[in-house]
This record gives C-alpha cells, sequence and structure tokens, in this order.
C-alpha cells in the first residue's frame, strides 16, 4: 500500500497521480501528490515505478497500514527502491516515464516534447 510522498524529494511531476489505475494521489494545492485515497490502493507498485525522483515508498503488505519513518527508508536504501529493483535507475537515473511514448506522460515529462 502507497505509505509515502517524500516533500524532499518530489519534483511535482504528478506522473504518479496520472499512472495510478485506482486514482489515489491528488494534486495538492502546492503541486506535491497527497495520498488522498490510500484504502484504494492495490499495491501494484506503478506510482513508484514512474517515479523519476524516487520520491514514493510502496509498502508490501498490501492489506495493512505501517508506520514508516522517511529518514529510515532512505539510510536503508528503500525510498523508491521499486525503480531500481526492476532495473529503471535510481536517484535521478532513467525512469520507466523516460521511455514512455503514449501522450499523457509525454506532456508531463519536463524538458521533453
Amino acid at each position: 500500500m502507497i505509505e509515502l510522498v517524500s516533500r524532499d524529494r518530489c519534483i511535482s511531476c504528478n506522473i504518479c497521480v496520472k499512472v495510478c489505475p485506482t486514482f489515489v494521489f491528488d494534486t495538492g494545492d502546492d503541486g506535491i501528490p497527497v495520498i488522498a485515497r490510500q484504502e484504494d490502493c492495490q499495491t501494484c507498485f506503478m506510482c513508484e515505478a514512474y517515479c523519476p525522483a524516487d520520491a514514493l515508498f510502496v509498502a508490501h503488505h498490501a492489506d495493512e497500514k505501517v508506520s514508516v519513518d522517511e529518514a529510515k527508508l532512505i539510510e536503508n536504501g528503500l525510498l523508491g527502491s521499486w525503480r531500481s529493483a526492476i532495473g529503471w535507475g535510481r536517484n535521478g537515473g532513467d525512469s520507466m516515464a523516460s521511455y514512455d511514448t503514449t501522450p499523457v506522460l509525454r506532456r508531463i515529462r519536463p524538458g521533453r516534447a
């Protein structure tokens, strides 16, 4: 289940808002996504996989809410780790969004037409 959007790492690209199949996120007033409907999360990891800033943490247990500590997640290399685990880079490296050709993602990728 989605547990964290890191305000420090988030670049307000809102890719997570667009790729979530169950519309878990809303865009906050400051442009940073907020977890608005956590109970709808299917733990599919799409948001974490597409996040180019490694700003999301999805816990592996879909059926239970867990307590997360952002500093400990960073220390243990877990914040945004799913993207790296599936071979899509880490900390500013390649992201799935950088290779996606669907129009909705092309429009929101900074610096790309």
